[in-house]
């Protein structure tokens, strides 16, 4: 990795922190599947875009109804619990 794109990464997980007040150091729990059947979604303001059959990064579980998720493009958002499907 170059220096330019860790510098890259860094600045997009410090807006992460701020966007979603997140404390503590970054780090995948799990990674999910979104259910081929769901149907497709645009994100939101802070919502994950979601495209069936994608493998996202859990982040973080938020409550019963959302998780907080990092999709391949290294973009943050909530996803519904109700679409993922454990791998």
């Amino acid at each position: 990795m170059t220096f330019k794109a860790c510098k890259k990464e860094e600045k997009l997980d410090r807006e992460f922190q701020k966007k979603f007040k997140f404390e503590g150091s970054i780090s995948v729990l799990t990674r999910m599947m979104v259910d081929p059947a769901a149907t497709e979604k645009r994100g939101g303001a802070k919502n994950l875009p979601l495209r069936r059959g994608e493998i996202l990064d859990v982040i973080q579980f938020t409550n019963q109804e959302q998780i907080l998720c990092r999709n391949s493009q290294r973009r943050y958002g909530y996803v519904p619990r109700a679409v993922m499907l454990p791998l």
